[in-house]
């Protein structure tokens, strides 16, 4: 069955529609308000073979805090309802991923329960008109919104856009590890035998 999903959210401060193919070619169509955001989820998309569609409008002109979280909510939930029942997927992944002199590892559990941990820092509040602060904020409302462990470790860097692409594109990876169907696998990874909390 294909693992696809549509989220439409709209709230008082955004309106957002998003679609996302798990198994994808990694063609992004990003229209989020935010330059920034729009180059991370290309990234995205690219490493993941994540074929994924995002339209979005924001009140932009308060701040892109709103812009930034909800679209991390819509992107998980899209891919908790993608996943559908977990049978036969692989579950963990880790990537350990270098950006010129920045080195990230991330590694992830869709594991039906959420937790992210975030051990990176930046050194720079801003990316261009972007607050570094709003990677962790985006990938929280992820993480929450797809059930899942996330661990997020910066080693070192000293590159705030470097950082950021690192973690965006490690994510993407680690992801479709998860994702990916492990043809030994009967049912879902896990002894209890749900993946659902």
């Amino acid at each position: 069955m294909a693992r696809t999903a549509t989220i439409e959210r709209e709230t008082a401060e955004t309106k957002i529609k998003l679609t996302i193919d798990l198994d994808g070619s990694g063609n992004a169509n990003i229209n989020t308000g935010v330059g920034f955001l729009d180059h991370m989820l290309t990234l995205f998309a690219k490493h993941g073979f994540f074929d994924l569609s995002v339209d979005a409008k924001g009140d932009l002109e308060v701040d892109q805090h709103h812009t930034v979280e909800d679209i991390g909510i819509c992107l998980g939930k899209a891919i908790l309802q993608a996943m559908g029942d977990k049978q036969g997927i692989t579950r963990y992944g880790s990537m350990i991923l270098p950006m010129d002199e920045t080195l990230v590892t991330v590694s992830l559990d869709l594991s039906g329960r959420y937790w992210f941990e975030d051990r990176f820092e930046f050194p720079t509040e801003k990316i261009g008109q972007f607050d570094t602060e709003l990677v962790a904020e985006f990938w929280r409302a992820f993480a929450s919104n797809t059930l899942m462990n996330l661990h997020v470790l910066l080693h070192h860097g000293s590159n705030s856009h470097h950082i950021s692409e690192a973690i965006f594109k490690a994510t993407a990876r680690a992801l479709r590890m998860a994702l990916a169907n492990d043809p030994r696998q009967t049912g879902v990874p896990s002894s209890k035998g749900t993946l659902t909390d």
